[in-house]
């Protein structure tokens, strides 16, 4: 079924019932089948037209398996594509469908409520003796790297800017003409490497995870699955929460946990990172970057 899990047990009640269908609403009901991913992106009459059936045909066959109505039988397809089992492009389509119907309330009421469960399921996950442990193998590591690419690229160099006000060896990877491989060449035992990805997990960051656990380096991993091929290697592995009616995944809890993380490391650091961070303060100041009004 198009490689996807969606509504499974909706899918075997349609199956089961399909004997007791009449023609059309039989016909119908094997292209839901055949193509759940539609019936979380389209219109009723954008289904009844690609399965060449009456719009009425489709509600009942939605009341055949036990649903009110179409829209009602819509809905954990619907779910299920905003929770990531379908592809980018299906998730899109989606969204055009919310716009075309003027729900665009629900779509910010769901957009506000997956935000707030994000935080709070990702941290419910996390202890802080997690977090002391990797914030440890950051401080106390020769040089610390931290690999996003795609929607986590800017997630990765925003901490980087945030931890080098006080940490003189942290690099984001990959930079700008390298790759991941090329910029960890010369990282071992004494260095850490902190990555993200999320599904659809991007190749170069599980091959940069997998080479860099052969060279020592301790793994700092974000990703958003416990069966995650980034978190099952890592020595400090967090599970994030990204679920998003958009297309792309939430970046909201791993921006909390990056920051979260950062706060850690100041915590367990030497004085040292309060100096520097005092000196980088100073310079920016005496260099006028600030804005000041006019006396």
């Amino acid at each position: 079924m198009n490689g996807t899990n969606v509504s499974k047990h909706v899918l075997e009640r349609l199956a089961e019932e399909l004997p007791e269908l009449t023609p059309e609403a039989r016909k119908a009901a094997t292209y839901v089948l055949e193509n759940p991913l539609d019936v979380g992106v389209s219109t009723v009459r954008e289904m009844a037209e690609a399965a060449n059936v009456k719009p009425n045909t489709l509600v009942r066959m939605a009341r055949q398996v036990g649903f009110e109505g179409y829209e009602d039988f819509r809905v954990p397809f619907r779910d299920a594509i905003r929770r990531g089992a379908a592809d980018f492009p299906d998730r899109a389509r989606w969204l055009q469908g919310i716009r075309k119907t003027g729900d665009l309330g629900g779509l910010y009421a769901d957009m506000v409520q997956d935000v707030l469960r994000n935080v709070e399921d990702t941290f419910a996950g996390i202890t802080t003796d997690a977090l002391e442990a990797a914030a440890d193998a950051i401080w106390n590591s020769r040089n610390v790297y931290v690999l996003g690419v795609g929607v986590h690229n800017s997630n990765v160099r925003n901490f980087t800017y945030l931890a080098s006000t006080g940490m003189t060896e942290i690099h984001a990877i990959p930079k700008p003409g390298s790759t991941p491989v090329d910029d960890l060449a010369w990282a071992d035992e004494e260095d850490v490497l902190i990555a993200i990805t999320c599904k659809p997990y991007r190749a170069e960051v599980v091959e940069a995870v997998e080479i860099a656990r052969e060279q020592g380096l301790k793994i700092v991993a974000l990703s958003d699955s416990p069966a995650s091929p980034i978190l099952r290697v890592a020595d400090h592995p967090f599970t994030v929460a990204v679920d998003t009616p958009q297309f792309f995944p939430s970046s909201v809890s791993i921006i909390a946990l990056l920051e979260t993380l950062l706060s850690f490391v100041v915590a367990v650091a030497s004085e040292r990172i309060v100096d520097r961070v005092e000196t980088f303060h100073k310079r920016r100041h005496a260099l006028g970057l600030y804005h000041s009004e006019a006396e």
